[in-house]
């Protein structure tokens, strides 16, 4: 039996209510006597282990547990009720499809986005940037108007250097939504342009605009482009090397090496690839 699907009893229903707190718990009232019980009974477990994060099963059987049934008030089976803050929010006697007790659900279990959020989320505890970000950003595709959402992809975007995504992000949110999250995000930004603009690079700009053509002082520039997390304008410096000369010192290496280094779902990433293998192939 799954984790998520338990048996309740006088001893353990406290916990169970409890836990309503924190998710819909869906109980299940039935008794093996009866025949519609036993139809019905495997098509509320499929629906909990489509949800073993989101959703919790507390099977009643009442033949065993008639005081609990007559708590909540059961007076044929099958019976199910969904509690939450440990009060009954939906229910229904009888049987019903499985796609009707889904959409009853729906108002009550997270919505998709919202569980890309969260584990978004623990994965920024543990400071994995590359890994939160195509979470975030189909987060951000589902519920574009979610600030929430679109503060925490801001903050990825500053972490993998995506400064200028970052700051069109920023400047969509409103004041009465500039909350300690958006100042976070913002001072981020803030340190991270100035690191970009670091002595190395503004000596080689001055360099490369006195001698545009010189694929060494391009190549140079892009490594330190990269360094500071300017990803994009380093690679543009890179293709426009690889694209008057492919075997040009260590532009081809250093283009496919910093690819590598961008996360998955960077339309950076996926725009010079293409541009890449257009010139290879």
């Amino acid at each position: 039996m799954a984790d998520n699907i338990q048996f309740v009893s006088m001893d353990n229903v406290r916990a169970l209510l409890e836990k309503s707190f924190s998710q819909p718990v869906l109980f299940y009232f039935f008794s093996e006597r009866s025949p519609a019980c036993l139809n019905f009974g495997p098509v509320l477990q499929r629906i909990a282990q489509r949800y073993p994060n989101e959703l919790t099963l507390a099977v009643v059987d009442c033949d065993q547990e008639q005081q609990l049934a007559a708590h909540f008030g059961v007076r044929s089976v099958p019976t199910t009720l969904v509690i939450q803050q440990g009060q009954p929010v939906d229910g229904f006697a009888g049987e019903e499809p499985e796609d009707a007790i889904l959409s009853r659900l729906q108002a009550f279990l997270p919505k998709p986005e919202q569980q890309l959020l969260q584990q978004a989320q623990a994965l920024l505890a543990e400071q994995n940037f590359a890994e939160a970000y195509p979470l975030l950003k189909q987060a951000a595709e589902l519920a574009p108007q979610d600030v929430q959402i679109r503060l925490h992809l801001a903050l990825v975007q500053v972490e993998l250097g995506q400064l200028a995504a970052a700051e069109q992000a920023l400047a969509t949110v409103l004041m009465a939504d500039q909350d300690a999250l958006y100042h976070n995000v913002k001072a981020r930004l803030e340190l991270a342009q100035q690191a970009s603009e670091s002595p190395e690079v503004k000596a080689l700009e001055q360099a490369l605009a006195a001698d545009p053509a010189n694929n060494d002082l391009k190549q140079q520039l892009a490594v330190q482009y990269h360094q500071v997390q300017r990803s994009g304008e380093a690679l543009e410096l890179l293709y426009q090397i690889l694209k008057q000369d492919l075997n040009f010192g260590e532009a081809k290496k250093l283009c496919l090496d910093m690819l590598a280094t961008l996360p998955k779902g960077d339309p950076l990433a996926s725009s010079f690839r293409r541009k890449l293998y257009s010139l290879l192939y």
